[in-house]
């Protein structure tokens, strides 16, 4: 019981962490733990205080209140402070920092303080698990971004830190490389059991590497779940547009229901006469090819078909991107269908929605 215990504690604790500067409150009352091998991404737009997170954490910036733990030892709050280069954290950024008259060997050892044959065999061990053992005697220059980002991987993990706090590290790679090394850097992470922070603004990086997301916006975490809750089980209509294109329809609820062209949604707890928005995402609409107004009708989870106008059409790659204009209110659809589909401008179809995938949130002023 006390191992197990001690396996489900985080490595990385931090509570109700504030950062102002002038009047403006960059970081809000933040709290969140990360546990060894495991991944939690800071996620959320520019500006909104992820990285001055990570600095506190680094010892960088110092918090206005607010306390850090590693491994159940106090390590920061306003009054108790351990240096930076005590608290066994690494950092990864978006500059690589490599130094240019170093050999790769040489960078990796840089902030290793062990003997020089032990120092030699810790740079042989992570550069063979970066796959990078041939360019242990070249330099910096000689290497591709992908390799140089792998090199600063090895170099921050040489120390053994129990943390690794990255902030947008891989924004400087061209799609084409960003993941595989998003997935190398990850599996050689978790091999060593580090926890890691992820700083980043991109969505679908936090759904592909993260095991918890903590969703920022305005200086504070808004949600923290595991990425398929928070992609299934947004808090509000922001949530939802952050991880993809949205929908809304504005309409009222009316005894527990709300009327709408695609029939009526469930809005259960709401007053009548309350103002509501449904969210609904591009990929669940339904197009109903057999219907011209005589076909079948639609099966009760798709609620009532709808008539639009396509606007627009586009290939998007493993999909199509159609935009309508629909019959009943003149509103703009967007839809997403797989494949290659591409009606011409002016083609009427129906539409239909699943209403078990939509979301209904109180409408905004």
């Amino acid at each position: 019981m006390q191992l197990q215990s001690k396996i489900d504690s985080p490595r990385l604790e931090i509570r109700n962490l504030r950062k102002r500067y002038g009047h403006r409150h960059v970081v809000d009352d933040v709290s969140l733990s990360v546990r060894p091998g495991n991944v939690t991404c800071l996620l959320g737009p520019s500006g909104c205080g992820k990285s001055t997170t990570l600095r506190m954490i680094a010892g960088v910036d110092m918090q206005d209140s607010g306390e850090i733990y590693v491994d159940g030892q106090l390590i920061c709050d306003t009054v108790f402070r351990i240096p930076p280069e005590r608290r066994q954290i690494g950092l990864m950024f978006q500059d690589f920092a490599l130094f240019p008259h170093m050999s790769v060997a040489d960078n990796v050892a840089f902030g290793l303080k062990n003997a020089r044959e032990e120092k030699r065999d810790r740079v042989e061990e992570l550069l063979a698990k970066v796959n990078l053992g041939w360019a242990i005697d070249k330099y910096p220059h000689v290497l591709s971004g992908g390799e140089q980002q792998r090199v600063a991987l090895a170099r921050a993990l040489a120390p053994r830190p129990r943390i690794m706090l990255m902030d947008e590290p891989f924004s400087g790679l061209d799609n084409r490389l960003r993941d595989g090394i998003r997935d190398e850097t990850l599996a050689v992470l978790k091999e060593e059991d580090t926890a890691v922070l992820l700083v980043t603004h991109e969505p679908e990086e936090a759904m592909r590497m993260a095991d918890e997301i903590a969703l920022m916006r305005d200086g504070r975490i808004v949600q923290q779940g595991a990425p398929y809750n928070i992609y299934n089980a947004p808090v509000d209509k922001q949530a939802v547009a952050f991880f993809s294109d949205v929908n809304v329809i504005h309409s009222q609820s009316n005894g527990a229901l709300t009327d709408t062209p695609f029939g009526q949604f469930l809005t259960p707890g709401w007053e009548d006469g309350a103002p509501v928005d449904i969210v609904i995402r591009p990929q669940h609409f339904k197009l109903d090819f057999d219907r011209d107004g005589r076909g079948p009708l639609p099966t009760e989870s798709d609620g009532v078909a709808a008539r639009g106008v396509v606007m627009r059409s586009r290939f998007m790659g493993n999909e199509s991107l159609v935009e309508f204009v629909m019959d009943h209110d003149g509103s703009e659809l967007k839809v997403t269908v797989p494949n290659v589909f591409l009606p011409k401008p002016g083609t009427a179809l129906w539409l239909t929605v699943r209403r078990d995938r939509c979301f209904v949130f109180p409408a905004e002023n």
